[in-house]
């Protein structure tokens, strides 16, 4: 299943668990803690962690949802960034892990993460959602849960400032307003525009990321004319699994790195005439690493196409073109920019 970012309140999630940001004493704390506390009941929640009683540093332990639209809270430790971007780094990594295995334990289908520690123990942001990213990724490669990533504002997300500037730049160069709302609602001529970020490093994880966090800038290969002209015809369904083949992925790999759920998958693969919808196709086209050029193709087989009238549009054109395929790294920018985003 998914991993999705949504805007909202985490206490509101109709997940099958949330997940309480907790400190060892699994003591009611500030923020994001304390908002789960009094939605949860306090003297209900309390009493239930005096009986578990402690948790130790990036492990996970679970008690009842109580007044929450969700059935469980789970509960996990983080680091505070004083302990240092290496051994915080892990820590915080195995918050992540943890906690969804303890889901996996109790057979749960669906988990809402906030931020883990970017509140009161001063993660900071953009290196905290790397590090959730990446744990969030390297579970789901292996299991199946829906995710959900929580954050209050677009604030949450922290868009490097030369890739901010990189994508403004080219969707000054490339965007065409016409008399038609947005993606997002805008009417042409109304800013949609985030806010420029605050100055800061892009600090990269301590650990080797895998190839399906990396944001991949692969080289291009140029395609030949027989190439077009010999597949011209194929459904979406037939395109997509002849890709697959020709690059020598599973099918798994290319529904994960899509962030597409499985059954959608079996559903594509068992229709040659099924067409999901444009986001769902542009999420396999990053999956499976394609050119700008071969992305427009397998567009065109499900009867899509890039429009210079969509900011949407004009965002993916640019992670195609410049050869970022990590999915991950694509919402974030989506969601900072209030668009729809990829996969499911």
């Amino acid at each position: 299943m998914p991993f999705l970012l949504i805007r909202n309140d985490i206490t509101k999630v109709k997940a099958d668990a949330v997940v309480n940001t907790a400190n060892t004493e699994l003591r009611q704390g500030s923020g994001t803690s304390r908002a789960i506390y009094l939605a949860a009941g306090e003297e209900k929640l309390e009493r239930a962690c005096r009986k578990i009683g402690h948790c130790d540093l990036g492990k996970a332990v679970i008690t009842e949802g109580f007044d929450l639209p969700a059935k469980y809270i789970i509960h996990t430790v983080g680091p505070a960034w004083r302990v240092g971007p290496f051994g915080g780094d892990k820590i915080l990594y195995s918050a992540y892990m943890e906690a969804m295995k303890l889901a996996k334990e109790y057979h749960l289908k669906s988990i809402a993460f906030p931020l883990v520690s970017s509140g009161n123990y001063r993660y900071p942001k953009k290196r905290a959602l790397k590090v959730a990213f990446l744990a969030i990724s390297d579970f789901l490669m292996e299991n199946d849960m829906l995710v959900y990533m929580v954050l209050y504002d677009r604030k949450s997300v922290s868009v490097s400032r030369k890739l901010f500037s990189s994508i403004e730049e080219y969707i000054d160069d490339h965007y065409v307003e016409m008399n038609r709302e947005d993606y997002d609602g805008n009417r042409p001529g109304m800013s949609s525009r985030m806010p420029a970020p605050a100055a800061k490093s892009d600090i990269m994880l301590a650990q080797a990321m895998p190839p399906q966090m990396r944001g991949a800038r692969s080289s291009g290969k140029k395609r030949r004319l027989e190439d077009i002209m010999e597949h011209m015809g194929e459904t979406f369904s037939q395109r997509l699994l002849r890709l697959i083949d020709e690059k020598g992925y599973t099918d798994a790999q290319v529904y994960h790195r899509a962030n597409v759920d499985r059954r959608h998958f079996s559903k594509i693969r068992n229709n040659a005439d099924y067409t999901p919808n444009k986001k769902t196709v542009i999420a396999f086209a990053v999956a499976l690493e394609l050119s700008l050029d071969e992305a427009k193709d397998l567009l065109k087989s499900a009867g899509f196409a890039f429009s210079d009238s969509s900011k949407f549009d004009v965002i993916m054109s640019f992670f195609f073109e410049n050869r970022i395929h990590d999915v991950f790294e694509i919402n974030e920018v989506l969601f900072a920019y209030g668009q729809p985003l990829i996969g499911e």
